[in-house]
């Protein structure tokens, strides 16, 4: 395929566009992303028996891949960033759909972890891409409309769950394989159908690790640890708890997905209007409750219908995490934005890789506990969104650096 710069591409008919381009790979990795997740804690109970110990294991080692995301860096000496990404994408593809295949703690293990390469890879290229291909003045509606696209496809793959899985008596090899085969199918369209986009800024292909850098190399380790406590044993909870089903379990996260289709582009626009800063201590603040509240459900004995209600506020305040992606691309000299993502994706991904595994076996003991360690990291993450200042930008990244006049 040709290569042709930023400005020739959006000169070129609107679906073939840079950002149409973001939007169609934005589609394509929830489809397999999602009923993974979806079918997930069912598949591993009813097929393996897993408990909360070999769940957290699992999950360990699908964070595996993320922590060595700076690998990207060394193969972007060979590949360009946006072939990476289509590549990543055919491997999630491919894992998602021979999931089914390997219904037992070993075989899940090495799916899991091929599954894992491909949607961490992506996610740091795409990441990239965002910030080297959408201008500062509209990155945040862009990105906002892409987080609804994602939640979108999210939403359809559920709403096809929730009406099919019981009434045709699907199977989990046939869902798998679907879910996948579309993912396959998209990565091929974004390979043959658009060009290569040639960013003004050339990426540096070393390694890059900044001192003026380090709030959000914080933002990014404090996140990842908070969110595994979210994506391992939220879910968790709601079919070892409640006994939700698959149709069950994938309506909340159809819920849960229509709301930030319907909110993200909101959030994109508030945050473009209001500033990093205040979007961040919103979610912040926000989280530390809803985590508590998780602990609430255990220590009070509160309803599935409240826990699922905390699950879809949960993931609402998640959705305005893309205020770390804007608040870097502000402070960045454009030719780290490459490197850093992998760099950001490997330090996110620090606790990631032991604290499912260690959080695994407290479960076992106190599942409250768990949400309350959470509820301390939404704090601290709380402390460093304080740090940010209301205008960040090269040379101005903490309130402790002089503003450029």
């Amino acid at each position: 395929m040709r290569e042709i710069t930023l400005a020739e591409g959006y000169a070129l008919p609107r679906w073939r566009r840079p950002d149409a381009l973001l939007y169609l790979m934005a589609a394509a990795m929830p489809i397999s992303f999602a009923t993974w997740s979806a079918l997930l804690n069912n598949f591993v109970i009813e097929t393996a028996g897993f408990t909360g110990r070999e769940i957290g294991w699992l999950q360990s080692v699908r964070e595996v891949p993320g922590f060595l995301a700076i690998g990207v860096i060394v193969l972007l000496w060979v590949l360009r960033e946006q072939v990476l990404a289509v590549l990543a994408l055919l491997l999630l593809g491919a894992a998602t759909a021979v999931t089914a295949m390997f219904p037992h703690f070993g075989g899940m293990l090495f799916v899991t972890l091929l599954s894992s390469i491909g949607f961490h890879y992506f996610e740091t290229v795409n990441q990239s891409l965002q910030l080297q291909w959408i201008d500062r003045k509209h990155a945040p509606q862009t990105i906002g409309r892409i987080v609804a696209i994602g939640s979108g496809a999210s939403l359809a793959a559920y709403a096809v769950l929730v009406l099919t899985w019981k009434t045709f008596n699907l199977s989990y090899g046939f869902v798998y394989g679907v879910s996948g085969g579309a993912t396959i199918v998209m990565a091929l369209a974004a390979a043959l159908l658009y060009p290569q986009f040639q960013a003004p800024e050339p990426q540096l292909k070393t390694f890059v690790l900044r001192r003026r850098y380090w709030l959000y190399y914080a933002l990014q380790m404090m996140a990842g640890a908070r969110r595994q406590i979210f994506v391992v044993f939220a879910a968790f909870m709601m079919v070892e708890r409640f006994g939700f089903r698959v149709d069950e379990i994938t309506a909340l996260f159809l819920i849960n997905y229509a709301a930030n289709m319907l909110a993200a582009p909101w959030m994109g626009r508030a945050v473009g209007r209001w500033g990093e800063r205040r979007a961040l201590i919103a979610e912040y603040i926000g989280l530390t409750f809803v985590f508590l509240a998780y602990g609430g459900v255990y220590w009070f004995g509160w309803s599935a219908t409240v826990a699922g209600a905390l699950y879809v506020i949960d993931h609402l305040f998640f959705a305005l995490a893309f205020s770390q992606k804007t608040y870097f691309q502000k402070i960045a000299d454009p030719g780290d934005i490459a490197p850093t993502a992998a760099v950001a994706f490997t330090i996110n991904h620090i606790a990631a890789v032991f604290l499912p595994a260690v959080l695994g076996y407290l479960w076992l003991v106190s599942p409250a506990a768990v949400f309350g360690l959470a509820a301390g990291m939404a704090l601290v993450s709380l402390g460093l969104s304080l740090l940010i200042p209301r205008h960040p930008d090269k040379g101005y990244e903490t309130i402790f650096a002089r503003p450029r006049h």
